[in-house]
């Protein structure tokens, strides 16, 4: 076991916290449960689509409707044939003379939509995490495999996601297959948002000179706390003209690496991860979709689903002071 003679220091106590706003709290909690929540005033003036100018057939819904049919789905943990029909009785208690797309609808739209992440991003600049986890295709492959004796390799999908750490929204978000590395998609996370920004944080696997330089032609002034890997070397101007993961390497030479992570508020990566565990504790690790296309609409949904929630009701925490026994 590694660090087996020093796990006497290392002991950290987890740390608690207190909701202060808990009243309105509760109260977007019990809102997130409400349909009318989801199906809103907005989806139902816009769910007819719009008449077609081009020739062709004339679509029946628009693509606000049929995100809408999705969304439903993806909060409800619902099937396309019963989100058909749990669409279909809703609009019928309202009153509402609107039609319901069917579920082959829904599927054959859902892989050529492409939602917009709304997230309303706080004035001025923001300190931004970046992070990625695993997301397993939706299937019955395994309990054959297992029953037949038959190996199959399993199927995932990887979800890379642009947090914001004060507000925790998550204001970017891109779903590739496991061979794209999380470096690659520092670039598509960073087009979808705007304003300036004042850091970005990240963990391991983001350390390189590549990222800095994406990072700054997003924005010339942000920080960039990534930590650098046990094996990484300075450049070549690291005493003359020094980088800032040349300032990294440095500063853990002088102080270490807790000492670093103290100094740049390493911490607060930790929304990040808070993130994802709130995506799969809520909406599941798996994908329902098929097809890559309908699996990044689902991915997309499912993440403009979580900042509704959280705009819902989003509470006030408080550090707990931990105090042995």
């Amino acid at each position: 076991m590694p660090f087996k003679h020093n796990a006497a220091r290392r002991r950290i106590p987890k740390m608690r916290f207190r909701v202060t706003n808990w009243s309105s709290y509760e109260a977007g909690l019990r809102r997130r449960g409400s349909l009318t929540f989801w199906v809103d005033e907005d989806a139902i003036a816009g769910w007819r689509a719009a008449p077609r100018t081009t020739p062709g057939g004339q679509p029946r819904y628009s693509d606000l409707a049929i995100e809408t049919a999705l969304l439903v789905r993806v909060v409800f943990h619902q099937p396309l044939r019963q989100t058909e029909g749990l669409l279909g009785s809703l609009l019928e208690l309202l009153g509402l003379d609107l039609p319901v797309p069917d579920h082959t609808t829904l599927s054959r739209r859902s892989a050529k939509l492409t939602p917009i992440l709304r997230a309303a991003l706080p004035d001025g600049p923001v300190h931004l995490i970046l992070d990625s986890t695993g997301l397993k295709v939706y299937g019955a492959g395994e309990w054959l495999a297992d029953k037949l004796g038959a190996r199959q390799p399993r199927r995932w999908r990887k979800l890379h996601l642009c947090v914001d750490a004060a507000s925790s929204t998550i204001v970017g978000a891109v779903l590739t297959t496991t061979e794209a590395g999380d470096a690659s998609q520092v670039g598509p996370l960073l087009e979808q948002t705007s304003g300036p920004i004042t850091t970005v944080l990240a963990d391991g696997a983001y350390d390189g000179e590549p990222i800095y330089q994406t990072i700054a032609q997003r924005d010339a002034g942000a920080a960039v706390v990534i930590p650098p890997r046990a094996t990484a070397v300075s450049s070549a101007m690291a005493e003359t003209a020094p980088t800032q993961r040349d300032r990294h390497l440095q500063r853990i030479a002088a102080t270490g690496r807790m000492g670093w992570q103290r100094e740049t508020k390493y911490g607060r990566r930790a929304k990040g991860e808070t993130a994802m565990a709130r995506y799969r504790g809520i909406l599941g690790g798996h994908l329902h979709a098929r097809t890559l296309p309908a699996q990044q609409t689902e991915a997309m949904i499912a993440v403009t689903a979580l900042n509704r929630m959280l705009d819902a009701g989003r509470p006030a925490s408080v550090h707990r002071r931990w105090s042995a026994g």
